[in-house]
């Protein structure tokens, strides 16, 4: 029987890489460093905690980059468009709390690919986020 997005996204996933795609071509940019380190968690009972970590803050000379990512809620996903949003119950960006965001969700190679669904303004573009992630504590396995 095939698992449906909630049962696949529940457990403990490690950032892989977070990049910044610009809609209309341009350089690909690391929003939160060349290393970020990350955390993203599903729970059963339906809620999340997202923290991602710039490791190489210190040595950025860029006013746009952020040092610390966090938010915390509850989570709903949708089978048929493939879609998980996160409502911020909490969360370090002040303007984020009791905002709902959507996600679209890839499964490929054992990975977990969560990108924005809305593009976003970031630096005088339109961009958005590409995230991957790798299950913790369990072998890549194909879903």
């Amino acid at each position: 029987m095939k698992k449906n997005l909630f049962e696949i996204l529940v457990g403990s996933w490690t950032l892989v890489e977070l990049i910044e795609v610009p809609l209309e071509g341009g350089e690909i940019t690391n929003p939160m460093g060349t290393k970020p380190k990350g955390i993203i968690i599903y729970n059963r009972d339906g809620y999340m905690s997202a923290q991602i970590m710039n490791t190489d803050f210190e040595h950025s000379d860029t006013k746009n980059n952020k040092p610390y990512l966090a938010y915390s809620g509850p989570f709903k996903t949708d089978d048929e468009k493939q879609i998980v949003s996160h409502t911020m119950y909490v969360s370090l960006f002040e303007n984020w709390r009791d905002q709902t965001q959507n996600r679209k969700v890839l499964f490929k190679d054992g990975l977990l690919h969560l990108e924005t669904e809305k593009p976003f303004m970031s630096n005088s573009h339109l961009v958005i986020h590409k995230l991957t992630w790798k299950r913790i504590g369990q072998p890549n396995k194909n879903h």
